[in-house]
């Protein structure tokens, strides 16, 4: 008998190879890879802007062109008029920031680290943050007059609610096994507090202290707006707007926006900063 021929071993599957991990961000990812669109789209739109106001489909005084709007930015600029509505709106945007991002912190903390209290306090804050900030505006200029105080107060009361949210709820972070660890370790209150419950809630009041600054700066905005007495930049885009000249009330938007991308700006340096062991912030410096 002729032993039969063993049959051969079948090959190896092979191996699909690892899929590469892009180590940048979404955002980084956009802006590299994307960033065409964003100048065709913004392109797009100014080209649109110039063009249907001189079809004369929209009204030509009520909607100036992106020229006609430049032109009254750059009037607005060597005039030298409005550098002093500037600094009071800047002036009042950063007290008001400051203030509320203290105010928020300290009732942050104080609720979040005595039950008792945020049962107690917690209804009467929300209520005050459903109400419509405008409605306090003229209580506010009653009581506090058409100086810089009344729209500070304003801008106090609506930009120091995220940070107090966002501390409250970043006190709680930390897990129930964490807290027991502590305890083993025989920690005080106050070393818990500052080695467990705040680091963890960093992070989060960075957040809420970033999205404050842009509410504090819109709350000086409105508080210009409806006072008008006071200078600033609200003030002067309303003057501009009742002569109806638009060119100019729509050059002054125009420096709001910048403003506010400016301060987000700043913002995200300052949490980057601050919250520098945060996973997308690493990713962000590469």
């Amino acid at each position: 008998m002729t032993a039969t021929a063993a049959a051969p071993a079948p090959a190896p599957a092979k191996k699909k190879p690892a899929r590469e991990v892009d180590p940048r961000s979404w955002w980084q990812r956009v802006r590299e890879g994307y960033a065409w669109i964003t100048i065709t789209t913004i392109a797009v739109m100014l080209i649109l802007w110039e063009i249907i106001p001189q079809t004369g489909l929209i009204n030509r005084v009520l909607f100036p062109t992106f020229t006609d709007t430049v032109a009254g930015f750059f009037q607005l600029v060597a005039g030298g008029y409005w550098w002093e509505d500037l600094a009071k709106t800047m002036y009042a945007v950063a007290i008001a920031w400051v203030i509320g991002c203290v105010f928020g912190f300290v009732m942050g903390v104080v609720l979040g680290t005595n039950p008792f209290i945020r049962q107690a306090i917690t209804p009467y804050a929300i209520a005050v943050q459903a109400l419509p900030k405008v409605v306090l505006a003229p209580l506010l200029i009653g009581w506090l007059g058409f100086g810089p105080e009344s729209k500070i107060a304003l801008a106090v009361i609506i930009c120091f609610f995220p940070v107090w949210i966002d501390t409250m709820v970043g006190l709680a972070l930390p897990s129930a096994n964490e807290f027991k660890l502590m305890q083993s370790l025989k920690a005080s209150r106050w070393q818990v507090f500052t080695k467990l419950q705040l680091p963890s809630a960093i992070p989060l009041i960075m957040v809420g202290v970033k999205h404050s600054l842009l509410l504090a700066f819109t709350g000086v905005l409105v508080a210009e707006i409806l006072s008008a007495s006071d200078g600033g930049l609200g003030k002067l885009a309303k003057e501009f707007a009742s002569q109806l000249n638009m060119s100019l009330t729509y050059a002054v938007v125009f420096v709001v926006v910048i403003i506010a991308v400016v301060l987000v700006s700043i913002a995200d340096v300052i949490e980057r900063r601050v919250v520098f062991w945060s996973e997308e912030n690493r990713a962000a410096k590469r």
